[in-house]
């Protein structure tokens, strides 16, 4: 079996990495120079426990924000407030203000995923003279 990636790996139309690589301690882990990305934008950020970040909203891109580690509290613009663990996903609209807060002990790491332009279709499709192990919707 292959070692686990811990560095950037570029290969022919493909990039790997561990995000703890990135970067170290709190703060921005640039996912999307790092791996070469140009369709949309993405971070990994660490949160130290009882930070919270600021206030914000985006002129035109929709947000995915996704929980790899610890907790956090997302507050919207309505002052909701709603509390994400590990694997927990939030979609949030350009123009809602949103603020983060790290409510746990321990180091909070959640990635943000950022773009425009709208769902491309299931676009996915099998080599030729393969088929899907896991039936046909898995393929898109």
């Amino acid at each position: 079996m292959p070692d686990e990636v811990n560095e950037v790996v570029e290969g022919v139309g493909y990039a790997v990495a561990n995000i703890d690589a990135l970067a170290e301690g709190p703060g921005f882990r640039k996912i999307r120079r790092a791996l070469g990305v140009t369709a949309f934008g993405v971070n990994a950020i660490e949160l130290p426990p009882g930070y919270e970040t600021g206030r914000h909203y985006h002129d035109r891109q929709e947000e995915l924000y996704f929980v790899h580690r610890g907790r956090i509290e997302m507050t919207f613009n309505d002052e909701s407030t709603h509390v994400l663990g590990p694997g927990g996903a939030a979609r949030v609209d350009p123009a809602t203000v949103r603020k983060v807060k790290n409510v746990a002990d321990e180091r909070a790491v959640y990635l943000v995923v950022g773009g425009k332009g709208g769902y491309v279709g299931r676009d996915g499709r099998l080599p030729e003279g393969e088929t899907s192990r896991f039936g046909p919707s898995a393929s898109a």
